[in-house]
């Protein structure tokens, strides 16, 4: 994803391709699984107040329900950001997913793609929008350790361990096969008024 939009700057990206999608506070993880093939999907949001809009540099400072000031660069994209306004509250939700799937005896060579797509709000509208990006890699089984539980995959850039915990799920992976795996985040980004003080 380009870091140049508010959707971007505001998200916190989770892992990648050779990492597990794990708990974060606030967030809710489904897993799925079936023989060769597991899919885990978490979506979290979180709520962050404007502290600051500087419409010339484009500059947004933000403070997160922590406390913690963050400062954003909305890029041209961004479109009404005049409209956003100190103590105005920004949304920001994100999906992610990590899809595995076995390919027996696999005879691809290993590869990545990625794809990226988008939305704005339209002119007029609050700022806002979505932006999306999938990830694509088919990796080489080179190892599998029954003992740490772990296979040790090829890609077209790196090796990367991955645990498998489940022990009817290892059992099914060879060397020589490949694993198929889909990365998939997508960020929204909405701006509500703040409500009224008491």
């Amino acid at each position: 994803m380009k870091h140049t939009s508010m959707a971007i700057a505001v998200a916190v990206l989770l892992g990648g391709i050779g990492a597990a999608v794990s708990a974060q506070p606030g967030s809710t993880v489904a897993v799925e699984t079936s023989p060769g093939q597991a899919t885990a999907v978490q979506v979290k949001e979180t709520v962050a107040t404007v502290e600051s809009v500087d419409v010339k540099s484009r500059q947004v400072m933000i403070r997160d329900a922590a406390g913690r000031e963050h400062a954003l660069v909305a890029g041209p994209d961004v479109r009404n950001l005049e409209q956003v306004k100190k103590g105005d509250r920004v949304t920001v939700q994100y999906a992610e997913s990590l899809s595995l799937k076995l390919v027996k005896g696999g005879k691809e060579l290993p590869n990545r793609t990625e794809m990226s797509d988008g939305a704005r709000a339209p002119a007029g509208a609050k700022p806002g929008g979505i932006v999306a990006e999938q990830i694509k890699v088919t990796a080489d089984v080179i190892a599998v350790d029954t003992n740490t539980r772990t296979v040790t995959l090829r890609g077209p850039k790196q090796t990367v361990d991955l645990a498998v915990n489940d022990p009817a799920q290892l059992a099914l992976i060879k060397v020589g096969d490949q694993i198929d795996a889909v990365y998939t985040q997508a960020v929204a980004v909405s701006v509500k008024p703040a409500p009224a003080s008491k």
